[in-house]
């Protein structure tokens, strides 16, 4: 099958939500009192924003064909990434054929190693990468996961992520994942606050073996905090806690694995990039499971590598968040057992886009799950909400 060439490459950017949720208004959960690595001072401590969690926004990159089809892909990265898509990664990409994924890919990489290999420049690349496969889909009149392999079941089975689990579970979800409250420096106080948060929303939820709870340690822990924290869990029955310490404490998070209750998974990879931090997750032994952002981690092209690896050394691959952006990639790997799905509605009270207001199109999961032929529009089966407030800040 011959295809048009990539006529053009444009990055836009957006606030307000969208791939950068956390770029969200006043009294939203997610901007509450959550630990993190900046809950070491007082004055960062009350929200997320205090520390400028949010101040990125969302990259948009539309991909071009010379037939004026046009791929969308997203991240986090705002203007800064919009500055490295037009000015940098376009070069690769224009004028190439958009089912030369793996030399794009590995020119952007490549190209971006002086100054990238993890973070904003990665990020970057992903939505370049996600548009691509969006485009060639669209061409192709084939959803991203038939490209990939196709469905392996029926349905996506999606645990939630916010403050209320028993809410979640009254809707349907399989699990409910809780933000940590409070961090090490708030000492022996904090750590039973956080204990007593985890007691009582098992009284809520009941059964561990109907409904799974997890903590979300973004970060903010050290190596004998989150012994202690895990120890005083365990009547709790806790499936897994994540991400509990500096993504790069490779040695740390081995540690913490052999001495931490085999009963209690370990999950981390949501600021972990490419196969080759993944792989270190992997061969030290960091975690039982990883959690790759599609949005973050290098796109669609470079999660296959992770979770071919991570598949090979029996890990579980749960891709963090990312919306349609993963859940082609779930619906096609056994090793990827259900989907995380972020609470984005303000009081975690109801289930609304997780990409909203970006996307139109976008399922959601009714009584915590989305049908494999939700999915089955070319591409990643959603649009760019035109209506939108959309910049472009470094046109060429």
């Amino acid at each position: 099958m011959s295809f048009p060439r990539i006529a053009s490459v444009r990055a836009l950017v957006a606030r307000g939500g969208g791939a950068d949720y956390h770029d969200q208004g006043g009294g939203h959960w997610i901007d509450g009192q959550i630990a993190t690595p900046m809950s070491i001072y007082p004055e960062y401590r009350a929200t997320r924003s205090s520390f400028g969690l949010n101040v990125l926004g969302t990259v948009v990159v539309e991909v071009e064909a010379e037939d004026g089809t046009i791929g969308v892909g997203t991240s986090t990265g705002g203007p800064p990434a919009a500055w490295l898509v037009e000015h940098h990664l376009s070069r690769f990409v224009e004028g190439k054929r958009p089912d030369e994924l793996e030399l794009m890919w590995d020119q952007m990489w490549r190209a971006s190693m002086f100054y990238g290999r993890k973070g904003l420049a990665v990020n970057a690349i992903s939505a370049v990468d996600l548009a691509v496969w969006d485009l060639l889909g669209r061409l192709r009149q084939e959803p991203v996961h038939a490209m990939i392999g196709g469905a392996v079941r029926n349905e996506i089975s999606f645990y939630a992520t916010g403050p209320r689990p028993d809410l979640a579970k009254e809707m349907g979800f399989i699990g409910g994942k809780m933000t940590l409250v409070h961090g090490p420096a708030e000492g022996d106080e904090g750590l039973r606050r956080n204990v007593e948060n985890a007691a009582e929303m098992r009284s809520r939820v009941g059964d561990p073996a109907e409904f799974f709870l997890a903590y979300d340690c973004w970060m903010a822990l050290t190596v004998e905090y989150t012994l202690r924290l895990v120890e005083a869990l365990r009547p709790y029955q806790l499936k897994w806690v994540e991400e509990f310490l500096p993504p790069d404490d490779y040695a740390g998070y081995a540690e913490v694995r052999r001495r931490a209750p085999n009963d209690l998974l370990l999950t981390t990879g949501e600021h972990e990039w490419t196969r080759w931090g993944f792989r270190q997750l992997i061969d030290n032994r960091c975690c039982d499971i990883i959690q790759p952002d599609v949005n973050w981690c290098g796109g669609l092209t470079e999660l296959l590598k992770i979770a071919a690896y991570a598949s090979a050394h029996g890990v579980l691959v749960v891709p963090h968040g990312s919306s349609v952006y993963s859940y082609h990639f779930v619906v096609t790997r056994h090793e990827s057992p259900f989907a995380e799905f972020l609470m984005m509605a303000p009081d975690a009270a109801s289930v609304v886009p997780m990409f909203t207001p970006l996307l139109t199109g976008e399922p959601v999961p009714e009584r915590g799950r989305i049908k494999a032929s939700a999915l089955d529009r070319p591409g990643f089966g959603v649009e760019l909400d035109r209506s939108l407030e959309l910049e472009r800040p470094f046109p060429r």
